[in-house]
This record gives C-alpha cells, structure tokens and sequence, in this order.
C-alpha cells in the first residue's frame, strides 16, 4: 500500500510537472509571437527610417536655416519662405508644375481606359498591341527623352513630315510654351501602358452579368460604358487620378532633358523639383533655401492627393446615393 502511495505520487508530481512545462511553452509562445511580427518588419523598418524618416527630418530642419554645401548654416526662422514669395523663378515653377498637373492627369486618367477597353477585346494579334503599348514603360526614361528630342529637333523627324507638307519646321524645343507642353505628350505617352494595366485589372472584376442586364434593357454601347463600366472602375481611376497628380507635380527628369539644365528659353520651363536641383546643388548651394522648397512641395503633393481622395469619395458617396433613390423609384413603379 505504501509503494502504491509513492507511486501514485510520483506520477501526480510528473504530471504537475509537465504541466508546468506546458504552460511556460504556452507563455513563452505567446510572448514571440508577439515579438515575431516586429522581428520580422525590423529591416524593413530600419531601412523606411535611415533613408527616408531621417532625410526628411533633416530636411525638415535645414528649411529654417541658411545653410549652404559647405556650411550647416545657423537658424533663420521664415527667412527662406519670404525669400521664396519674392522669387520670380518660385512662381514661374509652381505655375509650370500646376499645368502639368491640369493637363496631364485628365489625359492619364482618361486615355489609358479607352486603351484597356480596347486591348480587352480578344482580336487577332490584340497581345502584340498590348506589350507595344506596354514597351514605354519599361524603356529609360533618358533613351525616351533623347528619342523625342531628335525627333522634335529641327532636323527631326516631325519637322521633316511637316516640310514634306509644306507647312514649315515648327520650333518645338526653342519655344518655351511648344517646350512645356511636348514634355507633358512625352510624360502621357510613356504612362499610358503603365495605367493600361491598372485599367485592365478593374475591368476584370467587372461582373458581366451588368453588362447583360443593361443590353437586355436596350443600353447601347455609349450607355453601357456611362452606366456600368464608369462606376465599376471609378475607385481605380480615383488611384489612377491621385498617382498620377503626384507624379506631375513632382515631374523632373522629361522637362531636364529636354529643356536642358537651365529650364527652356529663360528658365520658363522650370518645374519646381527642378528648381529644388538647381538651387541645391554645387560648392555654393543654398541648401537650406532648397530644403524650404522641397518642404513645399512635399506639402503641396499631401494636399493634392488628399483633394483628389476626397473629391473620389465624395462623387462615390453621391453615385451611392442616386443608385439607392433609383432602386426605390423602381420598387415604387413595380409596387
């Protein structure tokens, strides 16, 4: 009777034992496995604050002072923001980076669509369109530039057909205006495959049966397009809007090089970010007038695409609400 007590003992207190094991392997789960996601996202999270929160930071501060490239420069407050209202190239940039923004976002939000829808259809040799539509996006855009360069030059390509007409060269990287607005075809043209496939991805997930019910109504082509495929991919072309504002505000690389460094005829082509370069570089560098100027352009992006957000909501929001009271017209009919 006693070894059977002992025995019986010995096994409780192996028991006891093993569940204690247990519970602190249940302990020490649940503590990794709530250190395991930051172990995981720690790289990534050391690379966002080395390379972009510490520059912006840095940034930040050197808006406020009068630093220079070879001097950190001493606190000056505003000074760099008044100095920047009196700046006649500040204006001839903010207005040259606004334009693109009115004229090229239209133009990226509506060709790249017609584009998808036309791509989408299956015809014979519809995949060779697709990767030449597709081929800009992934060229440099400095092999791109150079191309239409030559082929706005006077000696061009575009000045040659226009003589074979008769209609005379036309002066397309001389004129500040011709200038601008060559480099804003240039920027639409080689974004139209990359929003092309955006588009493609949203028509996709469009149910067909919409577009059945609505020729089965009598919708032609124009209306089913109007009434269906519009709401259907208006969030995606909300994305498109907002990408695509963001990078026409902050155009540098088609504008430099075809305008060149100094900007076009008088700097009259210079965007902002190209102000930001000019400003900010070489032994005598206003590092801190340049940092003020990236400050306003990081605040001016924010803005732009938080407004463009919120104009998608809201017309998403309105769509909403004029699909409900349409639903309850019809129950009222049929009631």
């Amino acid at each position: 009777m006693p070894a059977a007590t002992t025995r019986a003992g010995r096994v409780r207190a192996g028991h006891t034992r093993a569940e204690r094991r247990r519970a602190g392997r249940r302990r020490a789960g649940k503590d990794g496995s709530a250190l395991s996601p930051w172990l995981f996202l720690l790289p990534a999270l050391a690379v966002v604050a080395v390379f972009s929160l510490y520059p912006f930071l840095t940034t930040a501060h050197q808006a406020f002072t009068d630093a220079r490239t070879l001097t950190p420069g001493r606190w000056t407050g505003l000074e760099n923001f008044r100095a920047m209202l009196d700046d006649e190239q500040f204006w001839t940039a903010l207005r040259n980076s606004a334009l693109y923004v009115l004229l090229v976002v239209p133009c990226t939000v509506l060709l790249p669509l017609l584009l998808a829808l036309l791509v989408r259809k299956k015809l014979p040799g519809v995949t060779f369109f697709r990767a030449a539509y597709y081929t800009p996006v992934v060229a440099s855009v400095v092999v791109v530039a150079l191309i239409w360069t030559w082929m706005l030059d006077d000696r061009g390509l575009v000045n040659g057909i226009l003589r074979a007409l008769g209609a005379g060269p036309v002066d397309f990287l001389g004129d500040a205006w011709l200038l601008l607005f060559s480099a804003m075809a240039l920027t639409v043209w080689k974004g139209l495959g990359y929003y092309m496939i955006i588009y493609l991805a949203a028509l996709g997930n469009v149910p067909r049966e919409l577009h059945e019910a609505a020729a089965v109504d009598g919708a032609g082509a124009l209306r089913r397009f109007l009434s269906v495929t519009l709401p259907a991919v208006r969030p995606t072309m909300v994305l498109v809007a907002a990408l695509s504002a963001v990078a026409a505000f902050k155009v540098f690389s088609e504008v430099y090089l075809m305008a060149g460094p100094t900007g076009g005829p008088a700097g009259q082509d210079t965007t902002l970010v190209m102000l930001v370069q000019r400003t900010g570089t070489g032994l005598n560098g206003r590092v801190g007038y340049s940092s003020a100027l990236s400050l306003v352009v990081f605040v001016i992006t924010l803005l732009l695409m938080l407004l463009v957000l919120r104009a998608g909501r809201v017309r998403g929001e309105e769509d909403g609400r004029a699909r409900g009271d349409d639903g309850r017209s019809r129950r009222e009919e049929r009631g």
